[in-house]
């Protein structure tokens, strides 16, 4: 009978290991359309790309909390969210490290809403219903293409993975 034989590992102390753990930036968004399929988009005061309603991942936050507190805060609306559409690894660019952003479904919401919205922080100029392709060029590419799988999946196709806003076509 063969024995297997130990051989003790060289383990980094774990406070060590623990800080050598990768670390990703989370963003988690909303996505609003009407019965037209147009999208709620938000031209934010910060940035030159227009987005739809969400943020950043905070700390210890989960990206469903951070989807309804931005949404409130942003532009007052607080009711559930729906299905998780969209999972999307966006690769390191620059100073910008690599992360995760999530898109949830936020259900329909008519031109009368969008008029009444109102925009709370600071953060935002404007809000707007808009056809996903009149929109594509005040965007950026990777959040259309996200935004094009977030709307796949809220026909009832369920959960789309992408990478950098390209689905993915197999896991």
């Amino acid at each position: 009978m063969s024995r297997l034989r130990f051989v003790p590992l060289d383990l980094k102390p774990f406070d060590e290991y623990v800080s050598s753990l990768p670390r990703k930036r989370m963003s988690a968004g909303v996505l609003y359309r009407d019965q037209d399929d147009r999208i709620l988009l938000v031209e934010t005061t910060y940035k030159e790309h227009w987005d739809i309603p969400g943020g950043v991942v905070n700390e210890n936050e989960a990206p469903w909390d951070t989807a309804v507190r931005e949404v409130r805060e942003e532009i007052g609306i607080t009711r559930p969210l729906g299905a998780l559409l969209v999972i999307d690894h966006v690769h390191a660019v620059d100073r910008m490290p690599e992360g995760l952003a999530f898109i949830f479904d936020g259900g329909t919401i008519t031109e009368h809403e969008v008029s009444g919205l109102q925009l709370r922080d600071g953060e935002l100029r404007a809000a707007f219903l808009l056809p996903l392709a009149d929109a594509r060029s005040r965007m950026k590419p990777a959040l259309a293409g996200r935004l094009e799988a977030a709307l796949t999946a809220a026909r009832g196709k369920g959960l789309v993975f992408c990478d950098d806003g390209t689905p993915r076509t197999e896991l």
